[in-house]
């Protein structure tokens, strides 16, 4: 728990500095605005922190630069005609309410939502991201399974979450990974892409050359993969603090 709260300025960036119960200085830039925070040993001094925050000034800039420019989509209103994606494919929505549990059916060009009336947006946000999210499950499980033979590891757990800025994130020690749900919106080389750079996590947890050695191995063209995902946008997100 925090005890004391400063603030440090740097030039035009203010940090907000909190004292915990905690080892290591962690420094996190936050989106969507690059609010910058830093947790800080409760016996660290603050000029040692200013100091620290000093030798990352480059850094903090590099990360605010990337949430600026970080394509999202538009926010959607779930009403019928409108445009959703799933594994890589523009889909218009179509609304049927009924007196009967929601359900969504995948149709030619067409995403069938089929919920109750008076159903709100919010809810009906809901109901089509748990679909995103079984689809996913369903589509990741196969390949999971065939690149623990492949790799030699083994994934004890996959949690699909809506994050606000990563594709994917891996828990080595847990052997633990997490999907974006938005993944499910994304061609299904993508998905792999992320799937794989995950689990070669459980092998060398650093992106460095033996890392990159690991994905020339098990997925040659990542390169290109990662530009055309990272060029792709983000889920729209109702940010708030």
């Amino acid at each position: 728990m925090s005890t004391k709260h400063n603030i440090i300025k740097l030039a035009d960036i203010s940090l907000g500095v909190n004292y915990k119960d905690i080892k290591n200085v962690h420094l996190s830039v936050h989106p969507p605005t690059g609010r910058v925070t830093i947790s800080a040993p409760l016996q660290m001094d603050l000029e040692t922190i200013r100091l620290f925050c000093i030798s990352k000034v480059g850094w903090i800039r590099k990360q605010q630069t990337k949430l600026k420019n970080q394509k999202r989509e538009t926010a959607r209103d779930y009403i019928t005609r409108e445009s959703h994606y799933y594994l890589g494919q523009r889909y218009l929505l179509k609304v049927i309410e009924q007196n009967a549990a929601p359900k969504i059916v995948l149709k030619h060009n067409a995403i069938e939502l089929h919920l109750r009336n008076g159903t709100s947006i919010k809810q009906r946000e809901e109901i089509l991201h748990r679909w995103y999210r079984q689809q996913l499950r369903k589509l990741i499980l196969p390949h999971i399974i065939e690149l623990e033979k492949k790799m030699n590891v083994k994934v004890t757990e996959v949690c699909i979450r809506t994050m606000k800025t990563k594709w994917g994130t891996c828990n080595a020690k847990a052997k633990r990974i997490w999907l974006n749900t938005e993944l499910a919106k994304k061609p299904i080389e993508s998905i792999e892409y992320v799937l794989i750079h995950e689990m070669i996590h459980l092998l060398e947890r650093n992106h460095n050359e033996k890392f990159m050695a690991y994905m020339d191995k098990f997925l040659p063209n990542w390169k290109h993969l990662r530009e055309e995902l990272n060029r792709s946008a983000l889920g729209h997100v109702e940010w708030s603090y």
